[in-house]
């Protein structure tokens, strides 16, 4: 008896849902599966959109940090004379800020890199040509680098 109530209630269940399926036109089944399709397309646009954003913040921290290892070593060659090694360490960190804004966006924090790149050119033109660099000058673009770290 219990057996023959479950084989009743399972075709009742099933025709049920089909005259349920019956009823919506086919065009509303194929509007959800587009909408569907759409929804996914623009999360996997979104994902991939972020993980980009976040590969270019890396490699633009990277080379911040980078040229800032090479910035102090530069000061420490500039504070024992040893102007060439000063000059060759200014000129990778000049590398590694190329480096990190290179395939970025033009916002503000790449123009606030490029500046700083020009500020380490100048200074190592400076030492390359033989003229006394003070190491405030130094300090100076090293507080700018640190504040480029902190963004």
């Amino acid at each position: 008896m219990l057996k023959f109530l479950a084989v009743v209630l399972l075709l009742a269940a099933s025709f049920a849902t089909g005259y349920y399926f019956g009823q919506r036109p086919v065009g509303t089944l194929q509007q959800t599966i587009s909408d569907l399709q759409q929804a996914l397309k623009d999360l996997s646009r979104n994902v991939l959109d972020t993980t980009m954003g976040i590969e270019r913040d890396l490699r633009r921290r990277q080379g911040l940090i980078d040229a800032k290892s090479r910035l102090v070593q530069a000061k420490a060659n500039v504070f024992e004379r040893n102007f060439g090694d000063a000059a060759k360490e200014l000129a990778e960190a000049v590398d590694a800020l190329e480096a990190a804004t290179k395939g970025g966006k033009s916002d503000e924090a790449g123009q606030a890199v490029r500046d700083l790149t020009g500020s380490l050119r100048e200074v190592r033109l400076e030492i390359t040509m033989g003229k006394s660099v003070p190491l405030k000058k130094l300090d100076e673009i090293q507080k700018r680098l640190d504040q480029l770290l902190n963004k």
